[in-house]
């Protein structure tokens, strides 16, 4: 059971990451347009190929319900599969994986993945701020009457992610330990990727550990440098069959391996804030791919805060649970290092584009693969492992990718 590498990622693109206030605004349906012609011509595809679509829809500006209809409409295409998937920074993954599955069980041949993350124009009898302070009042993403976090976590300040992820860094430290300095080179190295990156948002700003150390804090352990900076992007990336993958224009990208774990909402209610989602997600790709975490030559590894990163590295199985600090110290993860990890800069220094930037993962992952990476590539570039991780910690997946 699981994928055969029957499918395959080809193509793929994405803007800039930029500031809210100074990117371009372009309507949802103008992005997908734009991201998708572009991701087709990077493949040298024909939009007549498309017969699948996958999309978010739960910020989706033109419409609140019948995303995928209106966006084939918009695109002039004939759906055999469509779907919106709500996984926050999992969407990438779970897009990619699905897109595979459906390729493999024969329901369509070609299939756009596509987020877009630009502000949309609002008329002048809009509210936007209305609309911003609705949909994240007191920094929850849940204010309803009867949701268990409006009930149970803001009232007792426990709002959106800073303080979650600070509360289980402060759960590992009273475990485990606790270093700074080995947190901050994750931020470091990938910062040095990031300025070997003209696409990152933070592309010519080395920074240092003292850097990272130094600079605000702002949910306690957790320091301003550790922490994504949201911006306006968007992506797109092309899944096709195997057989039609051999003469597109690059190196196809199989999908050899998946998992999806969501276990909570809210860490308020994880049976343990310490054993996350990506494990079990991560020991399915790995088993479904038939390798093991040593064997990758790459992790593109979701990135929003530096805690991520190492709880990732642990239940994923690059190293032992409670070892995490140790594998930091030892290893170099720039793309020259001996443990090439978020070679495009990661979140934390290329910026996060909502729940597009798990996409940026996945299209390093690409990149490289295909040999596409500029001054960053690297030499062993055949095998890739992409992780995705929505809300806090509360519902991930992981990838297995290998060049064909």
């Amino acid at each position: 059971m699981g994928l055969q590498g029957k499918a395959a990622l080809v193509g793929a693109a994405q803007y800039k990451p930029e500031k809210y206030a100074t990117a371009p605004q372009m309507f949802h349906l103008e992005q997908i347009s734009d991201l998708t012609l572009k991701a087709l011509d990077d493949a040298g595809m024909e939009l007549s190929e498309v017969d699948g679509l996958i999309t978010t829809g739960a910020y989706f500006h033109e419409a609140s319900s019948f995303v995928p209809a209106m966006v084939g409409e918009y695109l002039g295409v004939q759906l055999n599969f469509a779907e919106v998937i709500d996984l926050g920074g999992a969407s990438s993954v779970g897009m990619v994986w699905r897109a595979a599955a459906a390729i493999e069980m024969g329901m369509c041949d070609t299939v756009v993945c596509v987020i877009p993350a630009r502000m949309a124009p609002y008329s002048e009898h809009d509210d936007h701020v209305a609309e911003v302070m609705k949909s994240s009042r007191f920094g929850g993403h849940s204010t309803r009457y009867g949701a268990p976090e409006a009930e149970l976590d803001l009232p007792y300040g426990h709002m959106a992610q800073n303080t979650g992820y600070a509360m289980i860094a402060q759960r590992y430290a009273s475990i485990y330990g606790y270093d700074p300095a080995a947190l901050a080179r994750i931020c470091v190295d990938q910062r040095f990727n990031a300025c070997h990156n003209p696409d990152a948002m933070f592309y010519g700003k080395p920074i240092t550990v003292d850097d990272v150390l130094n600079s605000r804090m702002v949910a306690e352990p957790l320091r301003v440098l550790e922490i994504v900076l949201p911006a306006a992007g968007g992506g797109a990336m092309i899944v096709t069959r195997a057989d039609r993958a051999k003469s597109t224009k690059h190196r196809p990208v199989s999908i050899v391996g998946a998992g999806e774990h969501v276990h909570s909402k809210s860490p308020t209610y994880a049976a343990d804030m310490l054993k996350t989602p990506i494990g079990p997600a991560s020991q399915r790709a790995f088993q479904m791919a038939g390798v093991k975490p040593s064997d990758v030559h790459m992790a593109q590894i979701y990135d929003c805060y530096t805690i991520t990163v190492m709880l990732t590295l642990e239940d994923a199985g690059f190293c032992e649970k409670g070892k995490g600090l140790e594998f930091l110290r030892e290893h170099d993860f720039t793309f020259k290092g001996n443990f090439p990890m978020n070679t495009h800069g990661g979140q934390l220094s290329f910026g996060q584009s909502g729940s597009a930037g798990g996409m940026t993962q996945v299209i390093e992952a690409i990149h490289q693969i295909q040999g596409r990476a500029g001054a960053r590539q690297l030499g062993r570039n055949d095998l890739a492992y992409v992780s995705g991780t929505g809300g806090v910690m509360s519902e991930q997946g992981a990838l297995i990718l290998r060049g064909a």
